[in-house]
């Protein structure tokens, strides 16, 4: 298996790119997150490497984090979730972003994800769930630093002060949360709770 690569960038057209490793381009997949990342062409770049072997084809896989790989190859396991989905999953959140919709079982937030369903939401926050805590581990050891944004920082507060996840996605589901500070958030959830 192929772990990882450094080499130059030849090309890249997403969400493609080619990398020469000593005379050898290999034709690489990449999540968006991974892609907008990348170097110019001729730079060198290293990045961490998934290969899938299947009856017809040899699928390079590649992330610029191993974070990222973790994540993916976690959602390979999953049944009725393949190599495309977990890269528009990669394409489409942060692993941060992920791993608090799984937390505080947001489905409706994982539908807006190309492909995936309402059941196969449901299926990603059951199967996930046990699962999450090693990637999580893994994101605290390498210490990578995702921006949270306002909503969820407001979801994870409301869990700290008690509440169960179904209950605050059901509160801040009411809200217009659009252009709002978490605190706002927060205050106005605590609002509608207490009516």
């Amino acid at each position: 298996m192929i772990g990882s690569l450094r080499g130059r960038l030849e090309s890249k057209q997403a969400p493609r790119i080619v990398v020469e490793c000593q005379g050898v381009g290999y034709e690489i997949e990449t999540p968006m997150s991974t892609f907008l990342e990348l170097p110019t062409i001729g730079a060198e770049l290293f990045l961490y490497t998934h290969m899938l072997v299947r009856e017809d084809a040899q699928i390079l896989y590649g992330f610029m984090t191993d974070v990222e790989r973790s994540l993916f190859r976690t959602l390979l396991r999953i049944s009725g979730v393949g190599a495309k989905m977990g890269l528009a999953i990669l394409s489409t959140m942060s692993v941060a972003d992920f791993q608090r919709c799984i937390k505080v079982e947001d489905a409706a937030m994982l539908v807006k994800i190309p492909g995936v369903g309402k059941k196969t939401a449901e299926r990603l926050i059951i199967e996930m769930r046990d699962k999450i805590d090693a990637t999580q581990a893994l994101a605290d050891s390498t210490k990578i630093s995702l921006q949270a944004n306002p909503k969820s920082e407001a979801v994870d507060a409301l869990i700290a002060l008690g509440y169960k996840a179904h209950e605050v996605n059901r509160l801040i589901g009411r809200l217009d949360v659009d252009d709002r500070s978490a605190e706002d958030i927060i205050r106005l959830a605590l609002r509608q709770a207490a009516q």
